[in-house]
């Protein structure tokens, strides 16, 4: 019976924790609009250029936007996760599967995607 049961919440919780995890295969830009799709080619979310500003990439579960003098990062559906000063983090040169690249000045950043500082290095 236990082992049932510890099987009923894991399947519970997996079918929860992917509902909240969606990954992104792809965003399209369009004049207006940014469209999330999903690994399967499913539209899982429309965020408007507006309210998100410039996109500036984006990873396997989350994406980076810059609007104004802040970045922001989201997850899948548009939820801002993290908002990082332009100041502090300096450009943002490149998004990857869960790291975010930034320079500012003669130093390289990497951050993970929770917005914490995980590596600093120079620039050459």
């Amino acid at each position: 019976m236990t082992k049932r049961l510890f099987t009923i919440l894991w399947l519970l919780m997996a079918i929860a924790t992917r509902g909240l995890c969606q990954q992104i295969s792809y965003i399209e830009e369009t004049k207006n609009w940014y469209y999330v799709y999903d690994e399967q080619g499913k539209r899982i979310g429309g965020l408007s250029r507006s309210s998100v500003g410039e996109l500036k990439g984006w990873g396997s579960d989350f994406f980076v936007s810059k609007r104004h003098s802040f970045y922001y990062i989201c997850n899948a559906k548009g939820k801002t996760l993290k908002t990082m000063s332009v100041s502090n983090v300096g450009e943002i040169v490149g998004v990857s599967n869960s790291n975010i690249t930034s320079r500012k000045g003669s130093w390289i950043f990497t951050w993970n995607k929770e917005g914490k500082k995980i590596s600093t290095r120079s620039a050459h």
